[in-house]
């Protein structure tokens, strides 16, 4: 079932949409929440879409069955999307006429800022959600500090209740989940921060920009019990070289933007690469250029980030296509930043960055947090915290612990850390830093192959769109044919003895990206020579969707 909730920004819809997923959450439903909002604080129009299953599901769909209309706009937007059973449910008040109207007396079921709790009660009675469940939810998510607010809002709950019962409609009751596996509700950006907190976080510095605050929220609101200094930064020049100083200091960081905040950041991320300091660089992508559509999705700034920073270093990006790859991928981050002292990126977009699901508990004991050592031997002295060595990783001692002289510099500089204008040192030094990515390239993760071997068609995506393309192409094999996708999570280095031959044996390959010039077939010609004729290439700000890919691809 697809349930939309739509209204104005400032009309509490968000909010019964996270009570209504968590809900069905906890009584065992997967869950896929889409947000769709304008830039502005009130006004607008904004919608929080769950798609609900008994079975995993990972990817939006576009058409409706529960149409929760907060006002009378939202049926004209998306009545169209009903599907032939659904149903609208909309304030008494409304003017709205239609066979498949359900109209709530929301003034007599609850009082001004009780109307949302009333909306909730209407959508999970129609569900068929246990009412002790949800009001234990309300209970959870404004806390227990104000008993005479939970008393009202269970008040509400069971008046709507008992308002749906007594109604001639349909109910579109879900099947009963016997012994529900309790899960966990997240979004992307909660993942990236308690992927980047069991990593071992210890820093993080940002200027707020959107769809990358919420990581550094969470961080802020965890800081306290964990040991963390968040820091907002007066720009994000600022930001980066806060993180870059905590990181020289010892202190595993982090730093979080999007694409327009990361447009500040180049020289930082040269500085960490000269001085060879682990940091990891999170970017948020958003529809560009400039301001763009700064609430919307997109995948366009792969190129961007793969091209960041002046002059020649090696770098590692990941692009996680699931919640659940947002946290061990930032782990990953962070050990790949602290074991080959350079910069790491982390890519996600607003889609993922929103989107919750529902995930079995994360696992963090198989991967102890990342601990900066300064049990460093130092073989001959002086100390050189640039020594060439065989892989380019140099002996890394932190300032201030020891009696040693620790010298960086963000000029070209000699293997104790000192400017120099000797032209022999400065291929030497090109050398060592660019043979880390040698180690990086034997550290890839390959890209995920699944479906048919040999396909007639080979579905290529990256990032967020790792759900919508996996559903295209399990719709084409219930239609009979030959379908395979090749997802990559790691987008650079690309080695392509990892997937070539699976491109080789397919009979048509397609790329599928939320961007308008197909950057990762473009990077993937660039590094193999192989060309992918054929693209569906979304950049409308909207995710790409399982109809959106079939669409392209049958047109």
């Amino acid at each position: 079932m697809n349930i939309l909730i739509g209204g104005e920004a400032g009309q509490g819809l968000v909010t019964v949409g996270q009570l209504l997923a968590k809900s069905l959450v906890r009584s065992g439903y997967f869950i896929v929440v889409t947000q769709s909002y304008q830039s502005r604080i009130r006004g607008g129009h904004n919608t929080f879409v769950i798609r609900v299953r008994t079975d995993e599901v990972s990817t939006p769909q576009e058409s409706v069955d529960l149409l929760v209309a907060f006002n009378e706009d939202t049926v004209a937007l998306h009545r169209g999307k009903l599907t032939p059973a659904g149903l609208i449910v909309i304030d008494g008040a409304s003017d709205v006429k239609g066979d498949c109207i359900l109209k709530v007396p929301f003034k007599d079921l609850a009082q001004g800022r009780f109307s949302n709790i009333a909306a909730l009660g209407i959508v999970g009675s129609l569900l068929g959600l246990d009412i002790g469940l949800m009001t234990e939810v309300l209970d959870n998510f404004f806390g227990k500090k104000k008993p005479e607010i939970a008393k009202e809002n269970r008040g509400v709950i069971e008046a709507s209740v008992r308002w749906v019962a007594g109604q001639a409609t349909s109910v579109l009751q879900l099947p009963e989940i016997p012994n529900a596996v309790q899960r966990l509700m997240m979004n992307g950006n909660e993942c990236i921060a308690l992927g980047a907190l069991s990593a071992g976080l210890r820093f993080c510095s940002f200027y707020p920009m959107t769809p990358s605050t919420s990581i550094v929220l969470n961080l802020a609101g965890w800081a306290k019990q964990m040991g963390l200094i968040v820091e907002q930064a007066e720009d994000e020049i600022a930001a980066i070289n806060m993180a870059i100083g905590a990181s020289f200091a010892g202190a595993p960081s982090m730093v979080t933007t999007s694409g327009g905040g990361f447009a500040l950041m180049g020289e930082g991320v040269s500085l960490a690469a000269m001085t060879e300091t682990p940091i990891v660089i999170v970017i948020a992508q958003r529809p560009g250029p400039a301001t763009g559509l700064p609430t919307r999705t997109e995948q366009g700034d792969l190129d961007f980030v793969l091209h960041s920073g002046h002059g020649e270093f090696p770098r590692a990006i990941f692009a996680p296509g699931t919640v659940e790859e947002c946290f061990y991928l930032t782990r990953r981050a962070f050990s790949l930043a602290e074991r080959y002292q350079c910069p790491i990126f982390l890519l996600t977009d607003q889609f993922l960055a929103d989107s919750y699901r529902s995930v079995m508990p994360l696992d963090i004991k198989s991967s102890p947090p990342l601990r900066v050592s300064s049990e460093v031997v130092v073989e001959s002295l002086p100390y050189k915290r640039f020594a060439i060595t065989e892989n380019g990783v140099s002996p890394r001692l932190l300032p201030g612990i020891s009696e040693h002289l620790i010298v960086a510099d963000s000029d070209e500089h000699t293997e104790d850390g000192h400017i120099t204008e000797d032209l022999s040192v400065r291929t030497l030094m090109v050398k060592k830093r660019l043979r880390k990515g040698k180690w990086i390239d034997s550290d890839v993760i390959p890209p995920d192959m699944q479906g048919e071997k040999k396909p007639d068609l080979l579905l290529v995506s990256w990032g967020s769109s790792k759900g919508a393309v996996k559903e295209a192409a399990s719709r084409l094999r219930t239609e009979g044919k030959r379908v395979a996708t090749l997802h990559f999570s790691q987008v650079w280095p690309l080695m392509p003895e990892q997937f070539m031959r699976k491109f080789e044996e397919a009979r048509q390959v397609v790329c599928i990206e939320s961007n308008a010039t197909g950057q990762m077939a473009r990077l993937i010609r660039r590094e193999t020579g192989f060309q992918i004729e054929n693209k569906v290439l979304r950049y409308d700000g909207l995710p790409l969707t399982p109809e959106s890919i079939l669409r392209e691809l049958t047109h």
